[in-house]
């Protein structure tokens, strides 16, 4: 297994674009399910999409990461029931959440880059970069509802930030910790 290997190459070796697509749509219907262990505690859900979109970003790479959050979006935007609470649609996507989905694509692409990379192979880095990766979607998912609906800084952070920063840090430390496990257990292989 070389330094810059991902979980799904190290697992499936050598990625033909059949196994691509299929990790792709894979991915994506992870992130569906996750999406759906889900809580309306304000304008947008506490769930374990981030969970998934982390992990599937990590084990991806960067750019099967980021293009199997496009999927995701894609199939919303299609009117399949992927988003929290079984959301669809355009309407649902430019909604309270419209930004966070957004910054899922980000998200994935940092955690990819960090597999891509090598950093994903250490439980630290790994953990920092899906830190950062988990603060980086707070920057479109606040300035959506702030430039869309007027919401002022007090009540973004009030209801759309401050309630899910601790569930953010458990979530980033377990997607690291099992990508990085997994990486390290196929070194031993």
């Amino acid at each position: 297994m070389s330094r810059d290997t991902t979980l799904a190459q190290a697992v499936f070796g050598d990625l033909s674009l059949a196994r691509k697509g299929a990790l792709v749509l894979a991915g994506s219907v992870l992130i569906a399910i996750a999406a759906q262990f889900s809580i309306f505690i304000g304008p947008v859900p506490l769930s374990l999409q981030s969970l998934a979109v982390l992990t599937v970003g990590f084990a991806l790479g960067a750019r099967l990461g980021a293009a199997t959050l496009l999927v995701y979006l894609a199939q919303g935007a299609m009117g399949l029931p992927v988003f929290s609470g079984g959301g669809a649609g355009l309407p649902y996507m430019m909604g309270p959440t419209g930004g966070f989905l957004l910054g899922f694509v980000a998200m994935a692409w940092l955690a990819g880059w960090a597999s891509d990379t090598g950093l994903a192979r250490r439980a630290v880095p790994a953990i920092g970069v899906a830190l950062l990766a988990s603060g980086i979607i707070y920057v479109p998912g606040l300035l959506w509802p702030a430039l869309a609906f007027g919401t002022e800084w007090a009540s973004l952070w009030a209801h759309w930030m401050a309630p899910f920063i601790a569930g953010d840090v458990v979530k980033s430390v377990l997607a690291a910790l099992a990508v990085s496990g997994g990486l390290a257990w196929m070194r031993r292989r």
